[in-house]
């Protein structure tokens, strides 16, 4: 076969008599690459092998007629998108309803006239070749689409871990805090989802971007004065209440980058609720809106075990760092005041995972 012939269409001619394959081969041949099934059977075999463009199919055949070869074709993810033309001698109404039931792209009504077999085949494989250009065409404007989608992702990124960097440039004490956070985050919620618990709320892709979120709890402490912020001792009360106004300030600056990102109900929307709400309590004891139960967000509530598990077991200016267990028992202490009890017992479940990320990430 020569070049030239291997680039036109390929059509599958199937039909148990050999007169007719004959026929429609003479009249097919000089247009398109024509290929011969004797049976049924035969023509599966040639199409799962290599796909035709088209198939004109007998629909009377002994063993396996044409109407269960149509139904086999477009059963299999190979094959379903090849259309069918329907070679009959039956012309009743109910033949051709059950034809275009099991696939059918049209019906040629023997005896064939040549003009009227040439002319569908043209059509059907001029609508294939649109239909397969726009699939061409849909397949690179997605595959288009995920490379944007991963630019974005990567920007994301690089702005999350700009924004991170400049909250830990200003406050040097905290170390590897926001990365060991980010993991208690995460298991946490990892946790809850494998029980079968929020799932309103958690699923793969919301814990990852609430893991995600969760370096940016305290970003809001960039707004902070130096002399507070960096103060190597206790806080007075007075300097306390502009130290608590972190949660508010990060909840702003975030505010702002997802209005000005659309994001205001995606990603930036847990790293918001983090920032937010990480330092209110189940009783409603805390701050800045004094919310309790399961009117603080879940992300928060997760943060909040994290944040005060973590700040335990570090060293800081004004305090030695406190032993695994004695954190612990104070995580336990504030079980149904502090902190919500179903994450009390996700932090109970995973302590083991609590202990090697902290090592892990270690400041020493």
């Amino acid at each position: 076969m020569n070049a030239d012939k291997e680039t036109l269409p390929t059509v599958l001619v199937v039909d148990d008599a050999p007169a007719n394959l004959s026929l429609l081969a003479g009249l097919l041949n000089k247009l398109y690459r024509v290929k011969l099934a004797p049976s049924g059977a035969k023509a599966l075999e040639l199409a799962r092998r290599g796909a035709p463009d088209l198939i004109l199919l007998d629909v009377m055949m002994p063993e396996m007629d044409g109407y269960e070869v149509c139904r086999r074709l477009k059963a299999d993810v190979v094959t379903r998108h090849i259309p069918v033309l329907f070679l009959t001698a039956m012309s009743q109404p109910e033949d051709e309803a059950r034809g275009f039931e099991v696939g059918a792209a049209d019906f040629i009504q023997k005896p064939i006239s040549p003009a009227i077999v040439q002319a569908r085949v043209r059509t059907h494989l001029q609508i294939k070749a649109y239909q397969d250009q726009l699939n061409r065409d849909n397949a690179w404007l997605q595959s288009q689409l995920e490379q944007r989608m991963a630019q974005v992702d990567q920007l994301r990124e690089a702005t999350l871990h700009v924004m991170v960097s400049f909250a830990e440039f200003r406050d040097e004490e905290t170390g590897n805090h926001v990365k060991r956070t980010q993991e208690y985050v995460r298991t946490l919620a990892t946790h809850l989802y494998k029980q079968g618990a929020h799932l309103d709320v958690l699923n793969p892709e919301s814990i990852d971007h609430i893991a995600k979120s969760a370096p940016l709890h305290d970003v809001g402490k960039v707004a902070i004065p130096d002399h507070i912020l960096l103060k190597p001792g206790r806080l007075n009360d007075d300097e306390l209440v502009i130290m608590r106004e972190h949660a508010m300030h990060g909840w702003e600056m975030l505010k702002r980058a997802a209005s000005r990102m659309g994001d205001d109900d995606g990603f930036l929307r847990h790293a918001m609720d983090i920032a937010r709400y990480h330092h209110e309590k189940w009783n409603g004891s805390g701050y800045p809106d004094k919310l309790a139960g399961e009117a603080i967000p879940l992300s928060a509530r997760l943060m909040a075990v994290a944040d005060v598990y973590d700040a335990l077991i570090s060293r800081r200016p004004y305090k030695e760092p406190m032993s695994h267990d004695r954190a612990v028992a104070f995580i336990h202490d504030g079980c149904g005041s502090h902190f919500d009890p179903e994450i009390v017992q996700a932090f109970d479940d995973t302590l083991d995972q609590f202990v090697r990320i902290a090592a892990t990430w270690s400041d020493e």
